[in-house]
């Protein structure tokens, strides 16, 4: 019986992966997360639920790796982009502890949360929209406004902004945290990816992001593109993908789609992919033990609504987290 780990089950990313691994008959899940009220600790067995430390302490890898051998576990899934380049780091060090990451390497780890280094790698493979650093050269550009500022680093839609001309660009004080983009003013699809060791893309789903809550799609549906799903595979080849990303595209004025951002990890949106046909998370797993994984797996069209939906529990159950009680979660 395979050993697994999940870690930020209060998130949907955690929670999607959870469910889909407690389908398998030949795994234990078990689930961790720095937060005691996560809901995915409360979708496996009692004794198999974990605290950890918040991604972003200091002993957040030595943590994890005492957890990881009291419960003999063979297979690690970070859903938590804070934590992915501290395990990556770390990696072999995990191997030789019996444990296999699923997670892409450090080296695509590094390129993709770096909007700035993403499009710089990217940009002789596919349309990718022009990008600056906000410094004195990049804010001389020729634009067409208006333009987006956004973080060379961080996920979501945090610190995005539209830049309605020059005179408002040029009142942004100079930073090279900063980026600015061409903006694209087409229809926005998320694309989910799944590449074996040797970066083949075995799977490219398309899919709307027609409702979106707080950075997650909670209503869109899968879509049959060729172009889209080859675009995002250009991506996955560039960024030398391994496991499971997601490559969100938007069109441009021309009509042709164009890179937007990665988010090198399950999305939360993870759900609607496994439903249309490929179910990533099993994958990954079947990927991490070095099990043979098919060459390509096909897709059906299907939409998704998300609703709220409870797990109850009895209170001594709740797990007690000190980070909670120093308000750390935020």
């Amino acid at each position: 019986m395979t050993r697994v780990l999940v870690t930020g089950a209060g998130g949907p990313a955690g929670v999607a992966v959870i469910r889909s691994l407690l389908k398998r008959d030949d795994v234990e899940v078990f689930a961790a997360d720095m937060d005691g009220w996560a809901s995915g600790l409360y979708l496996v067995p009692s004794e198999r639920r974990r605290l950890v430390e918040p991604g972003a302490a200091e002993p957040f890898v030595d943590d994890l790796m005492v957890i990881c051998a009291a419960d003999a576990i063979d297979v690690l899934f970070s859903t938590v982009d804070v934590e992915l380049p501290a395990l990556a780091v770390r990696r072999d060090e995990l191997l030789t502890a019996g444990v296999a990451l699923a997670a892409p390497t450090l080296a695509t780890l590094e390129v993709c949360l770096d909007k700035f280094l993403l499009a710089e790698r990217c940009a002789t493979a596919l349309r990718v929209p022009t990008t600056r650093l906000l410094d004195a050269e990049g804010v001389a550009e020729n634009w067409d406004f208006p333009v987006i500022v956004k973080p060379r680093r961080g996920a979501g839609s945090r610190g995005v902004r539209l830049v309605a001309d020059r005179a408002q660009l040029e009142s942004i004080p100079l930073d090279d945290a900063l980026i600015v983009q061409e903006h694209l003013p087409g229809d926005e699809f998320s694309v989910d990816v799944f590449a074996d060791a040797s970066g083949h893309v075995v799977a490219a789903v398309p899919r709307t992001r027609t409702r979106v809550d707080s950075g997650v799609s909670i209503a869109g549906r899968t879509v049959l593109n060729a172009e889209l799903e080859t675009t995002a595979a250009a991506v996955a080849t560039a960024i030398e993908l391994v496991g499971v990303a997601n490559v969100q595209l938007r069109y441009d004025v021309n009509g042709v789609p164009a890179l937007l951002e990665v988010n090198p990890r399950f999305p939360g949106a993870m759900p609607l992919t496994i439903a249309a046909g490929v179910d990533m998370p099993s994958l990954a797993l079947d990927l991490a033990l070095g099990h043979a994984v098919p060459s390509s797996v096909a897709f059906r069209e299907i939409a998704n609504v998300r609703y709220l939906e409870d797990v109850f529990v009895d209170v001594d159950e709740i797990l007690i987290s000190e980070h909670a009680a120093h308000g750390e979660l935020d």
